[in-house]
């Protein structure tokens, strides 16, 4: 009996067990060989590799040509038990392969012999594939699933399959006909750049299809008649992941795009060349889930065969090795409703700078809509914006004075301007004489009067200021989110002008619109608002090794660090897991009063228009930049019935005057 020697090759190179060092039986040669051998295989180069039976060279040209398919990936090679007998010695290799996000693995057996003083692998061709022959290869077939939809409140499909045209110019079918003039005719008819699309058309093989765009077949207005009038032109029907219009909740649910070479990159071989894959939003967030996992094939077959001959053959000519069955994606489902993000992209829809709506419900922090103007230029401002509130946060201000034992009707002293440690504060431009001095802290509430909260900074500290926010939902952790946002930060310690200017929702203060909104939305409640927009979050993922669901607060911070939205601090923080002392009932109450206060007595008495239940609400501008005089952003929130709204403008004006329209034509909507 033969002794046994245990080793184990890696991609870069081969590891000896320890035990190989102690026990050696005279012939380590073959040792050696096997090592060279094992090694040799990972590379995918045995060019050096001693073999009887076949040249070194050839050798190295058939494992090529055997596993060309396969390319670029390699395999991972482990030595079993090494068994020396004599002139002879056996090792059995574990062979695994990563195709397509899946592990084939396979076990073959070499054979050394000791020629003279050499020791050789004996060649065979299932040395590299279990059971080839010496004039098959390896290939691949890979079957994609279709991807998961993503549905919208009650399962409403928000993206999902829809029919499209890939319109284009085939070169193929050009006859005679001029490339560059046809391509020309074709992107004036649908609308992208003459002079790009000629020269890609000119740039392309005889054979190629050119795409020029992609239209959706529902309502698309380019006919094919206008296509078929232009030589070489063609419209190739297609199916693809869309939501309902091409804006439609773009920021929040991504979209689904052919994988850049650095998505394949990364992917650690679950994406390949030709594959979809998401970018931005929930798709990316959620990609493999949505995805699934692709059917997978491995198999070996003869060469250079016919269809007819292939045909002709069991399995048309296919001995399979390895099959993975295609696994379906799952839907995402989230709590958006269909018509009213539709209406809050209509409100914003004219609206220049970065803006943003968001709305939700109280009773369960459901997530309605979360739409980003046209202004935002592909940025989600509904989720991931950071800005300084101005006056909204007063909300946070009036619970801590509540909470010191202040009521609505309790006094407060509201002069014209107030001097903090050489710094001028004042109030807003128009506010009404009426409303200076004494007044009670329900008025200096619905007219916004700055001086009077920065006045009360000595009644509420800073740490008292960044524990309230928490009571309403500012700053605190959303792990029912199921997406990136900003969760709001206000800094536990600050004195001096900048405490003073975080009573008015300035300084360091920063807050998003989604979180302004669950600010609103837990007073309307009664209780802090965890928001929620993805319900199934946990469902199985798809493919292995490929992105999957995120932290919400993790993915947050790189977003938005990333964003570079104007106006917009550059640096996103965690949220904390601590909500601090929960807001009461009673406490909500008090602030529902001061909130409707703004209505009919304050200054958005325009919404008490809004039909349905009382509207209350707060208006905010907060300046920002070091224009003189500083630009500002228009903040407005509000509840209405069991829906709180948020609405954001950068650089907007005055919130009652900017957001307030705004607000009012979306709460009509929203009926």
């Amino acid at each position: 009996m033969g002794k046994k020697h245990i080793l184990t090759f890696g991609l870069t190179g081969l590891v000896l067990a320890a035990s190989l060092v102690a026990c050696d039986d005279g012939r380590s040669g073959a040792q050696d060989a096997a090592n060279k051998l094992a090694s040799g295989l990972s590379a995918l180069d045995v060019g050096a590799v001693p073999f009887q039976g076949k040249d070194s060279s050839a050798a190295n040209d058939r494992l090529h040509e055997a596993f060309k398919a396969l390319e670029p990936a390699k395999p991972t090679v482990h030595g079993g038990d090494l068994t020396v007998d004599k002139d002879t010695a056996t090792l059995p290799l574990d062979i695994s392969w990563t195709i397509g996000g899946s592990e084939w693995k396979y076990t073959v057996s070499a054979q050394l012999k000791k020629a003279g003083d050499t020791w050789q692998t004996v060649w065979k061709p299932d040395l590299l594939a279990p059971g080839l022959t010496d004039i098959e290869v390896l290939a691949t077939s890979t079957q994609a699933p279709q991807r998961a939809d993503i549905l919208g409140a009650g399962d409403v499909p928000l993206v999902t399959s829809r029919a499209v045209v890939n319109v284009g110019i085939d070169k193929t079918t050009l006859g005679g006909a001029d490339p560059a003039a046809s391509a020309a005719k074709l992107a004036a008819l649908v609308g992208v750049d003459p002079a790009g699309y000629t020269q890609q058309v000119q740039a392309a093989g005889p054979q190629a299809f050119v795409a020029a765009i992609t239209l959706r077949q529902d309502g698309r207005t380019v006919t094919d008649e206008q296509i078929a009038a232009i030589p070489g032109a063609r419209a190739i029907a297609d199916a693809l992941p869309l939501a309902p219009t091409r804006t439609f909740a773009r920021a929040v649910l991504g979209s689904v795009a052919e994988a850049s070479a650095e998505q394949i990159e990364k992917s650690g071989g679950a994406l390949k060349n030709g594959d979809s894959t998401g970018t931005g939003g929930l798709q990316q967030q959620y990609d493999a889930r949505l995805r699934g996992t692709d059917g997978v094939q491995v198999f070996a077959q003869v060469p250079g065969l016919t269809p007819e001959q292939r045909q002709a053959q069991p399995n048309a000519g296919r001995r399979m090795l390895f099959q993975v069955a295609m696994k379906p994606g799952a839907p995402l489902k989230t709590t958006l409703d269909p018509k009213l993000q539709q209406l809050a992209e209509d409100t914003l829809a004219k609206v220049g700078p970065a803006s943003a709506i968001v709305a939700l419900r109280p009773s369960s922090g459901a997530v309605l809509a979360a739409a980003s103007g046209p202004g935002s230029n592909g940025y989600d401002t509904a989720m991931l914006g950071q800005y300084a509130p101005g006056s909204i946060f007063k909300i946070v201000d009036s619970l801590a004075l509540i909470r010191g034992g202040m009521t609505p009707d309790s006094k407060v002293d509201c002069p014209a301007t107030l001097e903090v440690d050489g710094r001028t504060f004042k109030n807003a431009e128009g506010y009404p004489a009426s409303s200076l001095g004494s007044v009670a802290l329900r008025d200096a509430f619905a007219h916004s009067c700055n001086t009077a909260f920065i006045n009360a900074r000595d009644k509420v500290s800073q740490a008292q200021l960044e524990s309230t926010a928490a009571s309403l939902g500012v700053g605190v952790d959303a792990p029912k989110l199921g997406a990136a946002a900003f969760l709001g930060s206000v800094p536990g310690q600050a004195g001096g002008t900048e405490h003073a200017a975080s009573m008015i929702g300035q300084g360091k203060v920063l807050l998003s619109p989604l979180v302004a909104a669950v600010m609103a939305g837990s007073v309307a409640k009664g209780a802090p608002v965890s928001p929620v927009l993805v319900t199934n979050p946990d469902a199985p993922a798809g493919t292995p090794g490929a992105t999957g669901s995120a932290s919400p607060a993790a993915t947050a911070a790189s977003s938005a660090s990333a964003s570079g939205s104007p106006g917009a601090t550059s640096t996103a923080t965690a949220a904390p897991t601590a909500s601090g002392t929960p807001l009461t009932p009673a406490e909500a109450a008090s602030l529902a009063d001061m909130m409707r206060a703004v209505i009919t007595s304050g200054h958005a008495g325009f919404l008490a228009s809004v039909p349905g239940a009382p509207v209350g609400a707060k208006t905010g501008t907060a300046e920002f930049g070091s224009d003189n005089p500083p630009k500002t952003h228009a903040w407005i929130v509000a509840t209405h019935g069991d829906l709180a709204v948020a609405v954001f403008v950068e650089d907007g004006g005055l919130g009652a005057t900017t957001s307030g329209p705004l607000l009012k034509e979306f709460l009509t909507g929203a009926g």
